[in-house]
């Protein structure tokens, strides 16, 4: 059967659902979000687990536009994995989430899993994508650039996220934020290690969650300032979340302008490695910057 890796789909907004509420799921898949993620692994408890698989996939299987389903599976080192796979990949959701990744080997892993899966079901090689959560064990720190290398299952991987709750939880620590509300050192650092081992893989580096459900204009500043640093879309925990992430994530017409401006003095200029725009000095990190900003806004 013929390998293939589909174009994933946009990626500002993923919006989380429990697998186990049906209203829930709906209310994610019928609204503006780029993702609905449909989770398996936290919210729901193991006595449900069963139960909702079968909700997931039934779900799953009734919907048209499937590339924005996907579905946050257990651990890819526990059984819950293999039942949670085998349960919902014959509805063909368009990606999985892998929490607790700890590098490079567990992406091989679930793409053998995949592959096998896929085969069985009819599905076309390398059509189920990958997003990792990388943060979340004090081992997964430190393997945040393993997946740059070249490892079966590599042209899965299309985004990387990071996250605290379940890192403060393997660390023993009762605070994840100082006094001014901002993350501590530490979860600053997963953040980081986060957007430049995605940076180093070529994927999308997505921000983690805001409890704090209620304030959005704390979420949308959030939103824009780690969109600023060069992540590429959010977690969201709650369906208020969403537009206002979605605003943040896409580039405004003044955005567009100037990086339009930006290609064009290049042009203007040849060879240059430096040119002058509305009194600012540019150079070639500049260019690169703005071609990749209309890039992403084409492919949009």
């Amino acid at each position: 059967m013929a390998r293939t890796t589909p174009t994933p789909p946009r990626m500002r907004s993923w919006l989380f659902a429990p697998g186990d509420s049906e209203k829930k799921m709906g209310k994610a898949i019928a609204g503006p979000a780029d993702i609905a993620l449909i989770d398996l692994e936290d919210s729901v408890s193991p006595e449900n687990k069963a139960a909702a698989r079968a909700m997931v996939a039934e779900t799953i299987a009734a919907e048209d536009g499937r590339a924005r389903l996907w579905v946050r599976i257990n651990p890819v080192t526990t059984s819950d994995c293999i039942a949670d796979l085998v349960a919902v990949i014959p509805s063909r959701p368009g990606g999985l989430f892998l929490p607790k990744a700890e590098g490079a080997a567990d992406i091989t892993r679930l793409h053998h899993y995949l592959t096998a899966l896929e085969a069985a079901n009819g599905i076309p090689q390398g059509r189920t994508l990958i997003a990792a959560l990388v943060t979340e064990t004090a081992a997964a720190m430190f393997r945040t650039g393993d997946y740059a290398g070249d490892y079966p299952g590599r042209e899965r991987l299309v985004a990387m996220s990071w996250g605290a709750e379940d890192l403060s939880s393997a660390l023993g620590a009762r605070e994840q934020r100082g006094p001014d509300g901002e993350y501590s050192h530490t979860y600053e650092m997963a953040r980081s290690l986060c957007l430049i081992g995605a940076a180093a893989a070529g994927v999308a580096a997505i921000e983690t969650v805001q409890p704090e459900f209620r304030d959005l204009d704390a979420l949308a500043a959030r939103a824009r300032r780690v969109r600023a640093q060069g992540f590429r879309g959010m977690l969201a925990i709650h369906p208020a979340q969403v537009e206002p992430i979605n605003a943040a994530f896409t580039p405004s017409a003044e955005e567009l302008a100037h990086a339009r401006a930006v290609v064009q003095a290049f042009a203007d200029h040849p060879g240059a490695g430096v040119v002058a725009l509305d009194g600012a000095m540019l150079d070639r990190p500049h260019l690169v910057l703005a071609q990749r900003l209309l890039a992403e806004a084409d492919a949009e």
